[in-house]
């Protein structure tokens, strides 16, 4: 049986930066990545605005992959490609993975795991759109997936429902290769997507963005032919007389992306039920010891910058693991977030600065975020603004904070001053 140090399970671009990270730590590495190219869904994302806080330059997602996959080979990382996992176990103080792949069936042994899973698209199933089943109801991913990758128009005139950033440079993009877009419907009162996006994307195209508005039906035989959009009240519940018919080819998905997290799962691993993503500590190890998870399997990120920055630092910590006792401090918020990343903090591990990443539950203007350790404030800081599709980033140093198994630290958000 084949023995590594770490074990990567995805090759998008959190698999790549761990690997790399694993690497440059000096552990005999292996990255599994089911699809017959490695970069995941930069693969398909020909739109430039990535890589400026990694490479400080504007990169399409494509050139953002080829740059990560260019040092994994100077790296000395071994990679199977078209390979599945379809089994992890525990094994001792490691675990044996069953890979399924061009070579058949073949088992290797892990010190530890990275998961960088990724995550998934919701589809018109999942929140609840009635009607029939024609074809032209398809997820911004996959309308992208057909555009950029295939060379094929999936619509010519298409609604897309949901303002999640796929949907709105899918808007543009249509837009460009010719279709009309009759409009954004988002069900929430605000965009989900960056205000960037819904600049650049929509108001540069005259595309229209109807808030409170959601899809409530699809109608058609082989083909769809029309939907029915509706107003939503305060609890999203479709308002009656408000109903609209519009007669187009296609329906475009944007409605939230869910962590890809079956196999942590199948490992037991807690997972937080704000992100769907697994409970962490600073270091990006799970609560299961060994198993470590960063990018979109942990949370949904804004940028793929931050994704690479998680990826880099679990595949550097999986390097470094070794079993051992960890002390847990829990990380918990008041009211107004979301989420805070990561939930733990490990207090055997040498403290120091740690980045907390968290998402405002509301929009709110000029705010302060205090941070508390076992009710003494550690830290503050004041943003502008907050709103929730905007994740935001907050370094702060441990190293005074005194932390021990037991310790709870408090994120508070509270009105700043004008």
């Amino acid at each position: 049986m084949e023995r590594y140090d770490v074990v990567i399970v995805g090759g998008g671009p959190a698999g790549l930066a761990a690997a790399l990270g694993a690497r440059r730590a000096g552990a005999k590495t292996l990255l599994v990545e089911r699809e017959a190219r490695l970069g995941g869904i930069l693969k398909q994302c020909i739109h430039d605005g990535f890589g400026l806080l990694r490479f400080g330059e504007r990169l399409s997602g494509c050139e953002y992959a080829h740059r990560y996959i260019e040092m994994l080979r100077g790296c000395g990382a071994q990679t199977a490609l078209l390979t599945f996992v379809s089994r992890i176990e525990k094994s001792g103080e490691g675990f044996v993975l069953t890979l399924v792949g061009r070579e058949g069936l073949r088992k290797v042994e892990a010190r530890a795991l990275v998961l960088s899973t990724g995550c998934r698209e919701r589809t018109a199933r999942q929140v609840s759109i009635h009607g029939t089943r024609p074809a032209g109801v398809l997820t911004a991913g996959t309308a992208q997936h057909y555009i950029n990758r295939m060379g094929e128009m999936p619509a010519r005139r298409c609604v897309i429902l949901g303002s999640g950033d796929i949907g709105l440079i899918m808007a543009r993009r249509l837009t460009l290769e010719g279709a009309q877009v009759l409009g954004v419907y988002e069900a929430k009162p605000t965009p989900s997507g960056l205000s960037r996006n819904i600049s650049q994307c929509l108001e540069d195209f005259g595309i229209p963005l109807y808030t409170s508005h959601t899809v409530t039906r699809v109608s058609g035989k082989e083909r769809l032919e029309r939907v029915t959009v509706a107003e939503v009240d305060a609890r999203m519940r479709p308002i009656p007389g408000t109903e609209q018919e519009l007669e187009c080819d296609s329906l475009i998905l944007s409605v939230g992306l869910i962590p890809e997290n079956e196999l942590a799962e199948a490992l037991g691993v807690p997972l937080d039920a704000r992100t769907k993503g697994p409970l962490c500590d600073q270091s990006y190890m799970t609560l299961v010891p060994g198993v470590f998870v960063c990018g979109n399997a942990l949370h949904v990120n804004d940028l793929v910058d931050y994704v690479s920055e998680s990826g880099e630092a679990a595949g550097a910590a999986a390097a470094r693991y070794v079993p051992a006792a960890c002390g847990l401090a829990e990380v918990s918020a008041d009211g107004g977030f979301g989420y805070v990343v990561p939930q733990r903090i490990d207090t055997t591990k040498p403290a120091g600065k740690t980045t907390f990443f968290f998402r405002s539950l509301a929009e709110r203007g000029k705010t302060r975020v205090r941070m508390l350790a076992d009710g003494r404030e550690l830290c503050k800081k004041t943003y502008m603004q907050l709103k929730p599709p905007e994740m935001e980033r907050m370094v702060v140093d441990l190293s005074g904070a005194g932390l021990h198994a037991g310790s709870r630290l408090t994120f508070v958000m509270e009105e700043a001053d004008t």
